[in-house]
């Protein structure tokens, strides 16, 4: 990852953060002088990848998160390892919590996901022609894999019962590419 110049009275803070992150301290711009500091977390990045099982149907993990007090519904996503293509973060990810390896990935886009506070970006991707392998979960992973028709994911979003923001963009993105969901 390239980082940013920073402008004159800002200093780098490298304090690790759970996910690997550190966070710089900056002052607000100089025309806006007494404002306070920002903070803003540096992230190396993710992949998140929607498993198609058929043509019609999709692959989603409900995994349990604490931050969200249970288990919610995901596409199955990670953290890039170092300078790691994306594609082989999402094609490694998918095995790990899935136990399906990809025959075919496609980029569906990349995403910020709060750039209020962090540099953070998910690159998208859809996987085909799956194939059956050994599931890999970390010790602090539960995760059940659910298998649902694209149109019930996508109803999912609508309804609230997937609140996930990678997922749900990752999802609209699949759908899209998918012929199954036009623009207004």
């Amino acid at each position: 990852m390239v980082e940013p110049a920073l402008a004159e009275g800002q200093r780098m803070l490298n304090v690790k953060a759970g996910a690997g992150a550190s966070v710089p301290a900056a002052r607000n711009p100089p025309a806006q002088p007494g404002r306070g500091g920002v903070l803003s977390w540096r992230h190396p990045g993710a992949a998140a990848v929607v498993p198609f099982a058929t043509e019609c149907d999709v692959l989603l993990i409900r995994q349990f998160r604490h931050a969200a007090g249970g288990t919610i519904f995901e596409v199955p996503a990670g953290k890039l390892d170092g300078s790691e293509d994306p594609a082989v973060c999402a094609a490694r990810e998918l095995e790990e919590e899935t136990g399906q390896r990809a025959g075919r990935l496609e980029r569906l886009g990349e995403i910020w996901t709060t750039p209020g506070f962090t540099d953070e970006r998910i690159h998208l991707f859809a996987a085909y022609d799956l194939a059956p392998t050994s599931q890999k979960l970390e010790a602090d992973e539960i995760i059940e894999v659910v298998r649902v028709s694209l149109e019930r994911a996508l109803a999912m979003i609508w309804s609230g019962e997937l609140r996930d923001a990678k997922s749900a963009l990752a999802l609209l993105h699949a759908a899209h590419r998918a012929g199954r969901l036009q623009p207004a």
